[in-house]
């Protein structure tokens, strides 16, 4: 079973209200149906959506809508329910807020449909049952998407979503408008927003799983980072003091700096501050990191100087 899947069947379960309930079935309506002057139909492959629009339609209207199992076109193995209403269709539609009283679409809904935030998360939940879908976040990247067909329709229902500051976005398609949603923690509300409280716990464990694994990945990488540095550094230096010793310059460098290339030789993999420690603990002489790296740059200069001399002649 899909995450979109068990976020409907768990939204589709939810009690409400018959203000609730008329948004619910209005955003159903205006984003799934096709709208005729005798019927609306509409379509899905969640049974469980199927009976909570039924229910719904019985409880508030006092119908029956025909429900019938039909060829599914999408190359899917589920079932595809449609939903069919023909009773009372002008008072069903006049009511929802999708016509108005001459019989005429709506291009958006009145006010008074999504008059409070709990009718504005029921309309918001009856648009993501008919058109909505988002990514399961252990598998795949963060992303929501509302398919909708009518551009007046892509923009209230963004305006709806943004009064919760979710940042949502509309891209034009071929067939219609896409509004989606990117960000972790914005598409985590908009759970919230609809009661998927099931699918918020879901959700947030497998975000707090991926973002610790994404800081330990970037811890990891800056430490090997940091070690092919180190083993770069070291390389390059013990090449300088074989250029020294090659041609005989040892005897050229002073006391101390001396002592750091037998030091350099006998640790080859330590740290510029790791061999500063190791020469403090072992001469009880103390020396910091920029002193090491004062002595071996007498070391590199030495060297450079012995490679000119070469390249000269």
């Amino acid at each position: 079973m899909s995450y979109t899947v068990t976020i409907k069947e768990e939204i589709s379960k939810i009690k409400s209200s018959n203000s609730e309930l008329i948004a619910e079935l209005s955003g159903y309506i205006r984003n799934n149906g096709i709208i005729t002057n005798k019927k609306v139909t509409m379509t899905t492959e969640n049974k469980q959506v199927v009976n909570h629009l039924v229910d719904s339609l019985k409880d508030i209207y006092d119908i029956t809508p025909k429900v019938e199992i039909i060829e599914n076109l999408n190359f899917s193995k589920n079932d595809l329910y449609q939903i069919t209403i023909e009773d009372n269709l002008t008072k069903i539609l006049e009511n929802l807020g999708i016509w108005d009283n001459n019989s005429k679409y709506l291009g958006t809904v009145p006010n008074y449909i999504v008059g409070g935030n709990e009718e504005i998360r029921a309309y918001l939940r009856g648009v993501f049952e008919g058109v909505g879908s988002i990514n399961d976040p252990k598998t795949s990247r963060y992303h929501m998407e509302l398919l909708i067909n009518k551009s007046k329709e892509a923009v209230f229902v963004q305006k709806l979503l943004n009064i919760f500051e979710l940042n949502a976005k509309i891209l034009s398609r071929d067939k219609g408008y896409m509004i989606y949603i990117k960000e972790a923690e914005k598409i985590s509300d908009f759970l919230k927003i609809l009661g998927a409280n099931k699918a918020v716990l879901y959700f947030e464990d497998v975000r707090v799983y991926r973002d610790q694994k994404n800081k330990t990945n970037r811890l990891n990488n800056m430490e090997q980072a940091n070690i092919d540095k180190v083993i770069q550094t070291a390389t390059e230096q013990l090449r300088d003091i074989k250029v020294i010793e090659d041609n005989d310059g040892v005897m050229l460098l002073d006391d101390k700096t001396k002592e750091t290339l037998e030091y350099r030789k006998k640790y080859p993999e330590a740290s510029l501050k790791e061999l500063a420690e190791i020469i403090s603990l072992e001469t009880n002489k103390p020396i910091t990191k920029s002193g090491l790296n004062h002595r071996l740059r007498k070391i590199k200069d030495l060297a450079e100087r012995f490679n000119k001399q070469k390249t000269n002649d």
